[in-house]
């Protein structure tokens, strides 16, 4: 497994997907322009044809050395072989997740408000998510939070040790450079990419505009 907080510290662009047709063609195509880390994330599908959408973008990912986590379900990460499980405020908590996968799995755990964000950082995980900043219809009813919380977040991770953090809500390439001033160094993207034509081209434009914002940055 491609597990543990430093094997993510280093990666920049996470990519959050539902299942879909050209599902694996997809997932190719996006790590191939830039996207170091994948999520799938479905809340229609049932069980079994959740497992086997897993299974297709496992195979791809592992092809590609990109870590894979399942949204939700630890029990269903574990029986795919997913590098670990994504989990949010109101579902299997990370303890139990980490106790589901194994040390060397990867739990990461989406925060909403900077007391989330801290209390977080004494869960068994890997790493947090933090957002959205902007409204979005992946979060459907969820506020932004606008650059404060991330502002604040970037206060909090000590190198070289702290808990790496992703930011979530509206992340286009035009976005990025206010989203690099407020401290974000790694972004998750939904429907910039899951919504492009040419998904291989968006996700090399959003990765060419991260590494540009990072290095005036010097991040």
């Amino acid at each position: 497994m491609s597990g543990g907080a430093g094997g993510l510290r280093d990666r920049r662009l996470y990519l959050c997907t539902p299942a879909r047709p050209d599902l694996e063609q997809f997932v190719a195509a996006c790590i191939a322009g830039g996207v170091d880390v994948v999520q799938l994330r479905d809340k229609v599908l049932d069980a079994r044809p959740l497992v086997e959408a897993a299974r297709r973008v496992a195979r791809v990912c592992a092809d590609n050395g990109v870590p894979f986590v399942l949204n939700d379900r630890p029990d269903l990460a574990l029986e795919v072989g997913a590098d670990g499980v994504h989990v949010g405020q109101d579902d299997a908590p990370p303890a139990l997740a980490r106790r589901i996968l194994g040390p060397d799995a990867i739990v990461g755990l989406s925060t909403h408000a900077v007391a989330e964000f801290e209390a977080g950082r004494d869960e068994p995980i890997d790493y947090l998510s933090a957002g959205p900043v902007v409204p979005t219809p992946t979060k459907e009813g969820r506020p932004g939070t606008g650059l404060g919380l991330i502002e604040q977040a970037s206060r909090s991770e000590p190198p070289p040790d702290g808990i790496p953090w992703f930011v979530t809500g509206g992340v286009t390439p035009d976005a990025v450079p206010d989203l690099a001033a407020a401290g974000a160094r790694r972004l998750v993207v939904v429907r910039y990419l899951t919504e492009a034509t040419d998904p291989g081209r968006a996700a090399a434009e959003l990765r060419r505009a991260i590494d540009a914002a990072w290095e005036r940055d010097g991040g």
